[in-house]
């Protein structure tokens, strides 16, 4: 099974890369982007507080479906303690960084009520995002692997548990791309974007929070994962950004991204959208299930922490 599902791990990027490649392809004929002219003042009253349905709706049933099955008590440990890790570091960099990478210009999309962060306070929205994007993701991946897929998952957790000697390890291919990543982004703002001032932060952020734990987790849990519900998960949270983001919330001026803090590379077919967006639609799901499956593999050894991350006692 570890076997099979190590491969699996290289049919899913290969995918991706076949479904991406002509994609880029194709954006890349529009020379002249179409215009979209919004001659009201306020075209999507409570747009983005209304939008937020895209998460909540399936989460509501996805949980709902999860709490009833009684025979996952592994995967429900596993699930509370990576949404006691990720929901309130997401709201805690909101907090910090929210101003420094986006924009909130449309007031009439929003109720109103905004919570204090730095620089000012934001719309309540991003909160409820925070909440309902990261339970989604996992829901969708968790509900994949013990039902739609269930015949790629591992059916013996306890036995995975007790064959690892410690969780954390290093995996430099992952490192090796974070920095590549970053020093490629610092470059093409600095020569080749239109906007050269600042800092790509917003890509050093995403590269941090995506590929940092899998540099040190990936290795432990790749024969772990079940790419097929991984593979499945990735392509429905991209369908809902295409939808929510693309078609939505930047043409109608939900919310911006300041030129300053991105790299300057845009998809302008797409309305003006950073690439940093892209690749946050893909590293939401990898960060969140490669985190989930070291938690669960955690919980399923029977190990203190320590003993079952770094091996010591």
């Amino acid at each position: 099974m570890q076997t099979k599902n190590k491969h699996a791990a290289t049919i899913t990027f290969l995918l991706f890369f076949c479904l991406v490649l002509p994609i880029a392809l194709s954006l890349s004929t529009v020379l002249e982007p179409a215009k979209i002219e919004v001659s009201s003042a306020n075209p999507t009253p409570l747009g983005y507080t209304i939008s937020l349905s895209l998460f909540v709706f399936p989460m509501m049933v996805l949980l709902t479906w999860f709490l009833r099955r009684r025979d996952l008590r592994l995967q429900k440990q596993a699930f509370k303690h990576v949404m006691l890790l990720l929901v309130p570091t997401g709201i805690i960099l909101d907090v910090l960084f929210g101003h420094t990478f986006f924009s909130f210009d449309n007031h009439h999309a929003v109720i109103g009520w905004m919570f204090p962060a730095l620089g000012g306070g934001l719309p309540v929205e991003e909160l409820v995002f925070y909440l309902s994007g990261f339970v989604v993701v996992l829901l969708f991946y968790i509900w994949c692997d013990e039902y739609w897929f269930a015949a790629y998952n591992i059916p013996d957790y306890v036995a995975e548990g007790e064959k690892v000697k410690r969780i954390l390890t290093f995996h430099p291919v992952s490192l090796i791309v974070a920095v590549f990543l970053i020093v490629t982004a610092v470059i093409y703002k600095k020569m080749f974007s239109s906007s050269p001032s600042g800092m790509p932060w917003y890509l050093m952020y995403l590269v941090l929070i995506g590929l940092l734990p899998s540099s040190g987790l990936y290795p432990s849990v790749r024969s772990l994962i079940n790419w097929r519900a991984f593979s499945f998960t990735s392509l429905v949270i991209v369908l809902i950004s295409l939808i929510w983001e693309v078609s939505l919330a930047l043409v109608y001026g939900w919310w911006g991204f300041r030129p300053e803090a991105m790299m300057g590379f845009y998809i302008e077919p797409w309305n003006h959208l950073p690439l940093e967006e892209v690749i946050l639609w893909f590293a939401v799901s990898y960060t969140t299930i490669i985190i989930y499956e070291a938690l669960k593999l955690w919980k399923a050894s029977g190990k203190k922490f320590r003993m079952a991350f770094f091996g010591v006692k």
